[in-house]
């Protein structure tokens, strides 16, 4: 209980830090993260949606069940019945499994082709290559910038400036974020050198194989700046916990600043960035 209590509290502490640190996994979490996207509204949507047919069916084969345990025991039915066929249950048994497969069909085929379907030409290209066990970026732009990111190792915090493990934590943080603008559509090439990995990203509902010799193609319009972190998705060797991804959400502006630093130098633009970000956050804290 008290570890409970102490994990409720963090998180609590970690929510009143405002939007600027958006969302990441927390203790005794049974739901979604906050969503980010409004691909992840849709997925959360149909998450609930498929729920309100999920219980009753559970609700009523449990009940089906305790039912003929009981009714049809032998103490209680020594003679048991040779029915072998009822037109009457057949006929519920068949339309009804296709009528709940029919309102569950459709709006997922619904949102599965709007995952596929961008709404809008993508104003920015990240290529994103796994690795065992970290990820390289690249950046399609003028004067191409491209950077390794890897789990941040407990000794490089102070180093790093990422003491604080509310904001950066054991496991999920990075060296280098990944850093894109506030409400663009990005495309993010998706490829492996080695073996198959996946890059998934929870708060933005996006999860797509990173397969050697293969490039996928996957995006995201992030509408909330943040720091959001996901992790690799799939088994890919030894260190596969220990490959996380973070993604830096932030507004137009601080991008462009920090894209044109990061070409001469990213550990400095990394740094003015994230003392930037930081320091609004403490303000919209203080503020609350």
């Amino acid at each position: 209980m008290r570890k409970f209590l102490a994990s409720t509290g963090a998180a609590a502490t970690f929510l009143a830090c405002g939007s600027a640190y958006a969302d990441q996994p927390r203790p005794w979490e049974t739901g979604f993260q906050a969503p980010a996207t409004d691909m992840m509204r849709q997925i959360e949507w149909f998450g609930n949606y498929t729920m309100w047919f999920i219980i009753p069916v559970t609700v009523l084969v449990l009940f089906l069940l305790i039912y003929c345990i009981i009714k049809f025991r032998a103490s209680a039915n020594p003679t048991p019945s040779k029915t072998s066929h009822n037109t009457l249950i057949e006929v519920i048994w068949t339309v009804g499994p296709v009528v709940i497969l029919l309102c569950l069909a459709i709006p997922s085929f619904t949102l599965l082709t709007a995952q596929y379907t961008p709404p809008e030409e993508a104003k920015l290209t990240v290529k994103a290559t796994g690795n065992q066990w970290n990820w390289d970026y690249e950046y399609q732009t003028d004067n191409t910038l491209a950077f390794n990111s890897a789990i941040l190792q407990d000794g490089d915090r102070a180093k790093a400036g990422k003491e604080d493990r509310a904001v950066y934590p054991r496991l999920l943080a990075v060296d280098n974020e990944l850093v894109v603008p506030v409400n663009t559509m990005t495309r993010v090439l998706v490829t492996a050198t080695d073996v198959i990995h996946s890059f998934a990203m929870p708060s933005f509902g996006i999860k797509i194989d990173a397969i050697p010799g293969r490039t996928n193609e996957t995006w995201f319009k992030a509408d909330k700046e943040g720091l959001y972190y996901g992790q690799c998705s799939q088994l890919c060797g030894k260190d596969h916990a220990f490959m996380p991804i973070a993604i830096r959400v932030v507004s137009d502006t601080q991008f462009k600043t920090w894209l044109a630093a990061a070409k001469t130098d990213l550990p400095g633009a990394n740094k003015t960035l994230m003392a930037e970000v930081d320091g609004q956050n403490k303000v919209a804290a203080a503020g609350n």
